[in-house]
């Protein structure tokens, strides 16, 4: 099997280093001018828009046309909610009703944008719905909430897909969608064709979990709608450059993915502006990252590899990849 990703990116990491790229650097740059910053990296072909954050200035067809006129492809929107400091206390979880039908209103919106974009993958990351305290929330009833709310927007346009990137945490202490566990029980529960996973490879590792046995479980239960590739040290949502402290788990990630037939893009889900690095040089060279690893890859016979994964043959199947990667 093969697997040729077209790549992805975070807007908001292109807001680093301004002075890199622009003559006269802006304190705040536009939506349009991240997009021409983007659109100036080698092989990235695809971007997307957070909702609202990316919507203030211009409208969804404005933001269409400005992709069109940099060569750039909509890979989809993903949802943030923190433009109401109500959410701080949750949005499809949160106590007042009113809270959470503004929170479900603003994703309904959100896939209208979408729509209108000619999209139809919204990805949601409900990481301020949770908990902090003992004794702070009733498990089942924001277990019920959150079902409902992921439910009804799912519901709101069948055509469109809806993703669910779960964390384990951050900024509550504690998320109500927390691992690949509880994330696919919540949807083999609403049992909604649409629905499905992103899954984020820090977010994965720090979740105490293996990013391909993820894939393999959620393309199993579910469906595996986007990948967010990155890196940390299993501590916190990092965000570092693909491959650089587990590149491992990263190379039998891809090829878990080419196994499972993936074809989606890979979104590079990274963090230059934490530490000020060049944002265009750091993209480049997760894309060249993963191209080198996928070219690995091609170089493993796909029948031995199987052949010692169905023994547990763990030395001779280690043997074939590190010879390959030491070569």
């Amino acid at each position: 099997m093969t697997l040729a990703p077209v790549f992805a990116t975070r807007l908001n990491s292109f807001k680093t280093r301004p002075e890199l790229f622009w003559a006269q650097p802006t304190h705040k740059p536009t939506t349009l001018d991240l997009l021409d910053r983007v659109a100036s990296v080698p092989g990235l072909t695809q971007v997307d828009f957070n909702y609202p954050d990316h919507f203030d200035r211009c409208t969804p067809l404005e933001l269409a046309a400005a992709l069109r006129e940099r060569q750039l492809t909509l890979n989809g929107l993903a949802m943030r909610y923190y433009t109401d400091p109500a959410f701080d206390q949750g949005a499809f979880s949160n106590p007042d009703p009113a809270v959470r039908e503004k929170a479900i209103q603003l994703t309904c919106e959100g896939i209208d944008a979408l729509v209108a974009m000619g999209g139809d993958l919204l990805t949601i990351w409900l990481g301020q719905d949770g908990f902090d305290y003992a004794f702070h929330v009733d498990y089942n009833q924001v277990w019920e909430l959150e079902l409902d709310g992921i439910r009804r927007v799912a519901q709101y346009n069948p055509n469109v897909r809806i993703s669910i990137e779960y964390k384990p945490n951050e900024p509550r202490a504690y998320s109500i969608l927390s691992d690949a566990g509880r994330t696919l029980l919540a949807l083999r529960e609403l049992n909604l064709p649409n629905l499905g996973v992103t899954l984020d490879f820090a977010h994965v590792i720090y979740a105490n979990e293996v990013p391909a046995a993820v894939a393999a479980l959620v393309n199993r239960y579910s469906r595996l709608f986007g990948v967010h590739l990155n890196d940390g040290y299993g501590k916190r949502d990092d965000g570092l450059m693909v491959g650089s402290v587990h590149p491992m788990q990263t190379l039998e990630l891809l090829y878990t993915l080419r196994q499972i037939g993936y074809d989606q893009a890979i979104y590079f889900d990274t963090f230059p502006d934490a530490i000020g690095i060049d944002p265009v040089a750091e993209c480049a060279l997760n894309i060249d990252v993963v191209r080198r690893m996928l070219a690995l890859l091609d170089r493993v016979d796909e029948a031995q590899m199987q052949r010692l994964l169905d023994k547990q043959d763990v030395i001779q199947a280690q043997r074939l990849i590190q010879m390959l990667l030491l070569s």
